[in-house]
């Protein structure tokens, strides 16, 4: 899960650099995704790994994606500047995108970790917390670049939200509009009935039912009939 996650940030990174050749930050995205690639050959080379030496890994390689995640934007940039990912509550307008879908995305991985008989709160990386959706987390994280990080980037790159979508409170807590809400839904929504063919069962499917194939995977792999877990890796 965890070599998904960086491959399928990795390749967030580079599919800019290829529609975007001569942009600014370049440098930096090139390095990140350089340094992710060696990441992943680290993780390759692990031979016995330990959960806390796992999420070291994740969790440095997802500050380095974050780092030039400004750089993917190139809609307005005023109002939708990255500075860091910060929630709990979200203080800036893309992080307020950001929390909104992937909170609809922990909603589907935990529907669909329901209906393949799996618990979403018994997970492997994050650690048990009383209301803590563990395995759903560790589902969605190798989900949330492709599904939730590119929609994000799509929706403010078409200029399909606004800055007077977005409001601040004294606090510093951003939230969106009813009207915002109604765009992002609608373009998830959307984004669910594309079409995509899975890497490992080479099968056309709809882009909504990742959630529970991956879950299906999963189940399979921890009653048996599996070798190994297949994660979703965006090609």
């Amino acid at each position: 899960m965890i070599a998904a996650k960086i491959a399928n940030s990795r390749n967030v990174i580079q599919r800019a650099l290829r529609d975007y050749p001569t942009s600014e930050g370049n440098n930096e995205l090139e390095q990140v995704q350089r340094h992710l690639k060696s990441r992943l050959k680290s993780l390759e080379q692990l031979n016995q790994e330990t959960v806390d030496t796992l999420r070291g890994i994740e969790g440095e390689s997802a500050k380095s994606y974050f780092s030039v995640f400004d750089h993917l934007i190139r809609g307005d940039q005023k109002a939708f500047f990255f500075h860091g990912r910060n929630k709990r509550p979200p203080r800036d307008n893309t992080n307020a995108l950001l929390s909104f879908v992937y909170t609809l995305l922990v909603h589907d991985v935990t529907a669909a970790l329901e209906g393949v008989g799996l618990d979403p709160s018994v997970g492997y990386l994050h650690r048990d917390r009383p209301g803590r959706l563990g395995l759903s987390l560790d589902l969605m994280e190798e989900l949330r670049a492709y599904l939730a990080d590119r929609l994000v980037l799509s929706l403010i790159n078409r200029q399909q939200v606004k800055q007077r979508g977005f409001s601040q409170s004294e606090s510093g807590a951003v939230t969106m509009d009813e009207a915002t809400r109604k765009t992002v839904l609608v373009a998830w929504q959307e984004r669910k009935h594309d079409i995509i063919t899975h890497p490992f069962l080479r099968e056309k499917m709809e882009v909504g039912l990742l959630p529970h194939i991956q879950s299906m995977l999963l189940a399979r792999t921890i009653r048996g009939d599996l070798d190994g877990y297949p994660p979703f890796i965006w090609r």
